[in-house]
């Protein structure tokens, strides 16, 4: 196992970390290309838990122990930035919002957004995050009857998107969720595209791949920029994050947001804010299918403490069976399932040299299923996040939203809505993988089932 990372000053004495040789000119692109999940976890099983790997003319270095992940998130975290190849693609899609920009402005950005997070905002929100689900729980128990499988990942878009709109934007955009769920995961499999080409090819090429990104980014443009025209158009007083993005000044120039800021926050935001926790609960329920011992542990405690009626902000402390379910499913299916940053100067990561410009990975999928951190790590086990097993495990073994000072701005968010939808489907339906409807998790930006989660609706 990996010990802490040292002193950027003896980085000139440090080795190089090892790893695969690869093929001549391509090194690892076709593997990794190939399955990246399976390559990376064989990797550090190989190699040990930081590993060099050439990926054509570049090497990354790859990272899985808690330790060197906590050096580079948090610990050393001015030396990390986030100029690499894979924001890079991202920024293509999301221009220079909270997740993609750097330094003051980001800064800026960051301290604007905050107070929407903040608890006692958070607590307004689980009101729509519920009524949001009532009405998908109407919907799933209209299909009990026929029996007919149906793609519940698809509902699960439709509802964080609708959830992200009205509380974060006032705007209920789920006639969109259709064209934009659609357009973004076309984007994500051209990002992934150009993420793995040994030379990247310049955009302006008129390729048909490169045409219809261009058309998805439209139509997410769209939608985007209707929420800010209605708000504009509307006036008056709202209490959401459209509304402070818009009203607030730059500290020097007295100078608002202009409408390319507001549009890459509000789509940075809209996309992070539904795409991950929609894929969040497909996993969550391809889990408790397969596990059903878990499942009725699951459905006693929402009966106990609830009794048939729908979940509060207020029930949240009392749903802890619940919590872990969704903490052990984000520890096996992390949608965030790969970070990036780049070295700014030499440092020393676990023991091994990490010289200037190395892109670095840090790898939830890797470190969230490490044999030395967790016991049969495949297995679903949501009592691992009870206390007592928690305290025994270092911070950063599990870290599905980063870390550190660029830690997701919406975890709490997320957390919050993945046990207010659960607690208000899992009372009044259950739902069973459909047999003869294979998936299997695609590594693009975020991890989805992919082509979605075909499911059966029963009565719990």
């Amino acid at each position: 196992m990996s010990t802490a990372s040292a002193p950027a000053s003896r980085a000139a004495d440090a080795p190089l970390p090892p790893g695969p040789r690869g093929e001549p000119l391509l090194g690892c692109v076709r593997e990794l290309r190939r399955n990246p999940l399976d390559f990376f976890t064989k990797q550090v099983r190989e190699y040990g838990d930081v590993v060099r790997i050439r990926v054509g003319p570049v090497y990354v270095t790859a990272v899985a122990h808690p330790d060197p992940v906590r050096h580079v998130l948090q610990d050393n975290a001015r030396n990390y930035n986030k100029q690499t190849r894979g924001f890079a693609v991202i920024r293509e899609l999301l221009g220079q919002g909270l997740l993609t920009s750097e330094g003051d402005f980001w800064l800026r950005q960051r301290r604007l957004a905050q107070p929407a997070f903040h608890r006692q905002r958070l607590a307004g929100f689980a009101r729509t995050m519920v009524d949001t689900s009532v009405d998908l729980a109407n919907a799933l128990e209209s299909r009990i009857a026929t029996g007919q499988p149906f793609d519940v990942a698809e509902d699960f878009n439709h509802l964080t998107l609708r959830i992200a709109g009205l509380t974060l934007f006032g705007t209920d955009v789920g006639d969109e969720s259709r064209a934009i769920g659609e357009a973004l995961g076309r984007a994500q499999t051209f990002a992934n595209e150009r993420l793995t080409q040994l030379i990247p090819i310049p955009r302006a090429l008129p390729l048909p791949s490169h045409r219809q990104f261009n058309r998805d980014v439209a139509t997410l443009d769209r939608v985007v920029r209707t929420i800010i025209e209605r708000r504009h158009q509307q006036g008056g007083e709202h209490h959401d994050l459209l509304q402070m993005l818009m009203e607030a000044r730059d500290e020097d120039t007295g100078e608002r947001m202009s409408d390319t800021q507001l549009r890459d926050e509000v789509l940075t935001l809209l996309l992070a804010g539904h795409e991950t926790t929609a894929s969040a609960l497909a996993w969550t329920v391809v889990l408790l299918s397969r596990n059903p011992d878990a499942r009725r542990r699951l459905e006693e405690e929402l009966s106990r403490e609830l009794g048939g009626r729908a979940p509060t902000v207020e029930d949240l402390p009392k749903l802890a069976y619940t919590r872990r379910v969704v903490d052990e499913s984000l520890r096996l299916y992390p949608p965030a399932w790969i970070f990036s940053r780049a070295a700014i100067q030499d440092d020393v990561v676990g023991g091994f040299r990490v010289p200037r410009g190395t892109f670095v990975l840090l790898l939830p999928w890797v470190t969230h299923r490490h044999p030395k951190l967790w016991n049969n790590p495949e297995a679903f086990d949501p009592d691992r996040f009870l206390p007592e097993h928690e305290r025994e495990r270092p911070r950063f073994a599990w870290f599905p939203f980063g870390g550190g000072p660029r830690q997701c701005i919406g975890n709490q968010f997320a957390l919050m809505e993945l046990v207010l939808v659960l607690a208000t489907l899992c009372q009044r339906v259950r739902l069973e993988l459909a047999p003869g409807h294979p998936f299997a998790p695609a590594p693009a930006i975020t991890l989805r089932p992919r082509p979605g989660v075909w499911v059966t609706a029963a009565r719990p």
